[in-house]
């Protein structure tokens, strides 16, 4: 596009629902909700002391009991800071005045944890990923299906309402019929003691990273994505994945492709490519609570930017998942099946992003 071609702001799209419709659960945050929600928080992270466990507190739909960790010292000063009881992960679990649980543990122990939780009779939030294998995830999905209880991972993106301006926009049809999506989520090196550094705990940039890019593919362009290659650059010492590239396409054709890492300048974006146009998303998986986003619809002889109000996606996966523990009969409701199914689907990409990448060795 060259700089001659004008711009204009344009009012927002109304949000409707495209070919796939917006993700499950962005409808329900307006939902009353009778008294909160109890949740104890099975793990003491840094994600959830910064974000997830204030909010938590914040939010009127959810109440935060207890906090449970693997250390007693850490534990009880999460629950100093917010004002609840401090426990075990085992003993948290067998309180009768929690209904669900937040996991926010290493990645390697979220199906193990979110399944003992189920057998428990507590509703889960869960941290992406859900599990490290497909296998697993439809192990979880099962037993939630069987106890009757909501399974959702945190993916707080899919709650933002700027998605759902990008559905409306395809469903108008003004990019035309769609020929590719590029996703992108990478960031710069992390500390050396992080545990996304660990290959036994679930580390790595496919599963903390990559799934951002390949869940909005999925989110926009409906199931039965296929990968068609990848590539992975691993660290010699361990095999860990630090970055890679995974190429798909949807059923329908539209070709896709994803990057990911945690060796980058910071990004975090899709762009999709029509016939007729071409939409790009900024800040398109962490957006900040007051970050208004900026949709770019750029045509042929014109660009035109649609400004969207702001919106607290964590407030809003909250918000929703309390909804749907308040509406019962996460079994057979069609929103909840949904999220478990593409809880299975997302993990399968994975599973299938490993088995086809060609892996470049790289000191780090």
């Amino acid at each position: 596009m060259d700089d001659s071609v004008p711009a204009r702001r344009s009012t927002p799209p109304q949000p409707r629902s495209a070919h796939t419709g917006p993700a499950p659960g962005r409808e329900a945050v307006d939902t009353a909700v009778a008294r909160p929600v109890r949740f104890g928080a099975l793990g003491t992270s840094s994600f959830g002391w910064r974000r997830v466990l204030p909010a938590m507190t914040a939010c009127p739909q959810t109440e935060l009991v207890a906090v449970g960790g693997r250390s007693p010292e850490r534990s009880q000063r999460f629950a100093d800071r917010f004002g609840c009881a401090g426990s075990s992960l085992a003993a948290l679990l067998e309180r009768d005045d929690i209904d669900a649980v937040y996991i926010s543990l290493p990645p390697s122990l979220h199906g193990e944890w979110a399944a003992r939780a189920l057998h428990a009779g507590k509703h889960v939030l869960v941290e992406k990923p859900i599990s490290t294998t497909a296998a697993e995830a439809r192990a979880v999905v099962k037993l939630a299906e069987e106890r009757d209880l909501v399974l959702r991972e945190n993916f707080m993106f899919l709650h933002h309402p700027q998605h759902d301006a990008v559905t409306a926009l395809i469903a108008e049809g003004r990019l035309g019929g769609l020929r590719s999506f590029r996703g992108a989520f990478c960031f710069p090196p992390l500390p050396a003691e992080d545990i996304r550094y660990v290959p036994g705990l679930g580390g790595g940039a496919l599963l903390d990273a990559g799934v951002y890019p390949l869940r909005a593919a999925a989110m926009l362009l409906g199931p039965g994505l296929r990968v068609a290659g990848a590539t992975a650059r691993v660290r010699a010492s361990d095999g860990l994945d630090l970055s890679g590239q995974a190429l798909l396409v949807s059923p329908s054709g539209v070709s896709t492709s994803v990057e990911f890492g945690f060796e980058h300048a910071y990004g975090s974006s899709y762009s999709l490519w029509g016939e007729g146009a071409k939409l790009t998303v900024d800040r398109a998986f962490t957006p900040p609570a007051g970050y208004q986003p900026v949709l770019v619809l750029e045509e042929q002889d014109h660009v035109e930017q649609f400004t969207l109000p702001a919106a607290d996606q964590l407030n809003r996966s909250l918000a929703g998942f309390a909804a749907a523990v308040a509406a019962g009969g996460a079994a057979a409701s069609p929103g909840e099946a949904r999220w478990r199914q593409d809880a299975v689907a997302m993990m399968e990409l994975v599973d299938a992003v490993r088995a086809q990448a060609v892996r470049v060795t790289v000191e780090g």
